[in-house]
């Protein structure tokens, strides 16, 4: 590997890197901010209360792992100014490592981790938007699957006619999210203010370092799992490294782009469970499936109608996030020939991975007639943190290997260092919680490596290629699509 492997806007003719280059500053906080706040800050924020033991661990709990993933995310604005090229971790590993670990971070991602968080968000999108038409019934299934299936559809066909449509989505939606989640806290702010300066009348202030339950001390054990509940909230700090090259002036946007939206996502997690914990108890907030329906309910009863609202917008932002990314890793795992082809190619006229896009959205839509898509995100937790400390590995590696490379972002090294040892950390934690769904993850990651070697091998077929240029002809015919000069996208 050579300085020159690093730079991979070569591949692609400058006149056209530029048209694709569509997403600005403020879209780029958009898709970090919006692909960060989900449902769960809405829904269930507990689980940081529950192992952290009282709110006030659970506050500080919430801000160092907003810290810490600001950490991950400036590591990552090193590596993705240094190979500047989509597909986040998966380019990384495959920079650093080569083909077959790389291949298991597709293999992973692309086939199960993002279709099925895609049908998960998309699973409570529907189901949060028909919860005020059925009021006190139970919402049909059937009904949250098909709203589910549209909404996948939707969005995926935004995406596909316009990278600029897709990302009008995500401004809208995220100012939308954080304009919820601004209510909730000054709604939680206000009654501090009226308990404490006005009422003063038996209020009960719940913020306290004091645990909550006698029979559950603070433990270390569980305070790293509070830790490790606190982090998963905060998953989508390096989505925006997965388009870098759609980045407008990526050396300063990308940056720039993490300085401004993880303080600011911080902030209002914090803020947020500090109003939680002001209007509800510990028990209630650990009893309720919804935490900001239980919060709305004991301010003003027509709250209850309107959180389901405003999960239902944080949910829609976050899967239009999700379905931009996800495509783009498809696109580079074809241009590195461990994808079909025709997965890497562009529309000719509006530069969007169509076939991708496609892809995605249809495995999303097959998980979505499972009856538990969840699982198989519990089964393959632990490999999202794998495959970070991968990618800062290839960090530290990259340092040693091209110390001369120019890096127009550079970190400590202590920054990098400690967030590999809280990474390995994060992969160990629930290797010994849940042993028997880390085990069945590890056995999904490692069936990755027969399915490698046998399409590096049928890539020398000739009757495989055959087919493949059969299938890459059907695509531009049928989709406008092509290689953008004879490299893919």
């Amino acid at each position: 590997m050579d300085s020159e492997e690093c730079d991979d806007d070569d591949e692609v003719p400058e006149a056209t890197q530029d048209k694709r280059r569509k997403i600005t500053l403020a879209n780029g906080v958009a898709i970090i901010v919006g692909s960060i706040i989900g449902s769960g800050i809405f829904i269930s924020p507990k689980g940081v209360l529950i192992n952290a033991g009282s709110t006030g661990t659970a506050l500080i709990v919430w801000a160092l792992s907003g810290i810490f993933s600001a950490g991950g995310a400036l590591c990552y604005a090193e590596l993705g100014t240094i190979i500047s090229r989509s597909g986040g971790d998966y380019a990384y590993i495959l920079e650093a490592f080569g083909s077959l670990p790389a291949f298991l971070t597709l293999w992973v991602i692309t086939l199960i981790i993002k279709p099925a968080s895609q049908a998960v968000v998309a699973l409570t999108f529907a189901t949060y938007m028909l919860q005020p038409i059925f009021g006190d019934c139970p919402v049909p299934y059937s009904a949250v699957r098909l709203l589910a299936a549209c909404c996948l559809c939707l969005l995926s066909g935004i995406s596909c006619a316009s990278v600029r449509g897709a990302m009008r989505i995500q401004n809208v939606f995220t100012v939308a999210k954080l304009l919820a989640l601004f209510i909730v806290i000054v709604l939680g702010l206000f009654e501090l203010f009226a308990g404490f300066l006005i009422l003063n009348n038996g209020f009960t202030f719940n913020l306290t370092f004091t645990q909550f339950s006698e029979d559950a001390p603070l433990e270390i054990g569980k305070l790293s799992l509070a830790f490790y509940s606190g982090l998963f909230a905060f998953g989508g700090w390096n989505y925006l490294n997965f388009v870098i090259d759609e980045l407008q002036d990526p050396y300063r946007n990308l940056p720039l782009a993490i300085f401004i939206a993880m303080p600011i996502v911080t902030i209002f997690y914090v803020l947020a469970n500090l109003s939680y914990f002001v209007v509800i108890s510990p028990a209630d907030i650990i009893a309720s499936h919804a935490v900001a329906v239980t919060f709305g309910t004991k301010l003003y009863s027509w709250l209850k109608w309107v959180i389901p609202v405003f999960v239902s917008i944080s949910t829609f932002g976050s899967l239009n996030g999700i379905t931009f990314k996800a495509a783009r890793i498809v696109a580079t795992g074809a241009n590195n020939g461990q994808f079909p082809a025709a997965c890497g190619f562009l529309h000719q006229q509006l530069l969007t991975p169509i076939p991708a896009l496609i892809w995605e959205c249809s495995l999303a839509l097959i998980l979505l007639l499972f009856p538990d898509v969840f699982s198989l995100i519990n089964y393959l937790s632990f490999a999202l943190w794998l495959v970070s400390g991968a990618s800062v590995t290839g960090l530290l590696y990259l340092r040693w290997k091209l110390p001369d490379i120019e890096r127009p972002i550079r970190v400590p090294l202590v920054l990098p260092i400690t967030f590999l040892l809280c990474c390995i950390f994060l992969v160990l934690v629930p290797a010994v919680v849940t042993p028997f769904d880390t085990g069945i993850g590890v056995i999904i990651v490692l069936a990755g490596v027969p399915v490698h070697f046998v399409i590096k091998k049928s890539s020398s077929s000739t009757v495989v290629q055959k087919y493949s240029d059969k299938f890459s002809r059907f695509c531009v015919a049928l989709l406008n699509v092509a290689p953008i000069n004879g490299h893919h996208a």
